[in-house]
């Protein structure tokens, strides 16, 4: 073969063997690492530990009420456990809290959880009974209780024309009303011919484990007399109609178990009516 035919074939080759080879990619591009984004610690479940601790911290019972009504709580209430929060320096406002945080509410300004409410009065009562303002802006009866009363077992004396009042100890079965409101709470009282407001008590409740106690003075005459043991919360009302009374239940009242007691209800051993509701803080 000559050397011109040998140049040609080793030119053809070149030729063939670059139209088959494969073109070799680019690299990728690398990927530059962005901003690593930093999830939010999981909120923990306070127990009736982790209240304990905050209140042998020295945490003012305002600082733990607020962690306990905005964190999830897990807490154990029953008569033994309250016995020991106690023990352990937990308040009572703050023994509360703790018992609200698992309740339903219903609030003035929010929606509600518990079963729906009986059909609203639109009106102003007129029926003989005590009332709350719903979130809708209308009258609802507050549920009465029956309350079981007993003689204080001594007298008192007013200094009002020598009139002779008794001391009256109430009990309620169960440690908790169904009804959970939220202050500021609107109430209205229709009281019976001839009585008035003045003639009504309203009462904070001491809880146990399941009952709740008071102890008032018959008759309603908290103005006219005061005793460091009794459970009256002093109140002021507005007559807006005969027979038609209301006032304002503020914050400064604190959360609670609480009733309004129509006069009456201690001249009877049992079988009396209180309205009950509960404070949530």
């Amino acid at each position: 073969m000559s050397a011109s035919r040998i140049r040609w074939a080793i030119l053809l080759c070149a030729m063939l063997f670059s139209v088959h080879s494969p073109a070799q990619s680019p690299e990728a591009p690398q990927q530059t690492a962005g901003p690593i984004e930093s999830k939010p610690p999981a909120t923990k479940t306070l127990t009736n530990r982790s209240v304990i601790r905050m209140a042998e911290a020295g945490l003012s019972d305002d600082l733990i009420i607020q962690a306990i009504n905005t964190q999830p709580g897990q807490f154990t209430t029953d008569g033994e456990a309250m016995a020991d929060l106690k023990d352990a320096g937990v308040s009572e406002r703050v023994i509360t809290a703790m018992i609200n945080k698992g309740r339903k509410r219903l609030t003035t300004g929010g929606e509600t959880t518990e079963a729906a409410p009986p059909p609203p009065i639109t009106d102003t009562p007129t029926e003989i009974g005590v009332y709350y303002k719903d979130r809708k802006g209308s009258w609802q009866l507050l549920e009465p209780e029956v309350v079981h009363t007993r003689s204080g077992g001594w007298l008192k004396s007013t200094a009002t024309h020598g009139i002779i009042k008794q001391d009256t100890n109430g009990h309620l079965n169960g440690r908790e009303s169904k009804l959970a409101l939220q202050t500021p709470i609107e109430v209205l009282i229709y009281t019976a011919e001839g009585a008035v407001a003045a003639d009504y008590s309203f009462l904070r409740f001491r809880v146990h484990s399941d009952n709740r106690e008071f102890r008032a003075m018959t008759g309603g005459v908290f103005h006219s007399t005061s005793g460091a043991d009794r459970d009256e919360v002093e109140f002021h009302t507005t007559k807006i109609a005969p027979r038609t009374f209301t006032f304002t239940v503020d914050k400064k009242v604190g959360g609670g178990e609480f009733g309004i007691l129509p006069p009456g209800t201690g001249n009877v051993t049992n079988g009396g009516r209180i309205f009950t509701f509960a404070i949530t803080e």
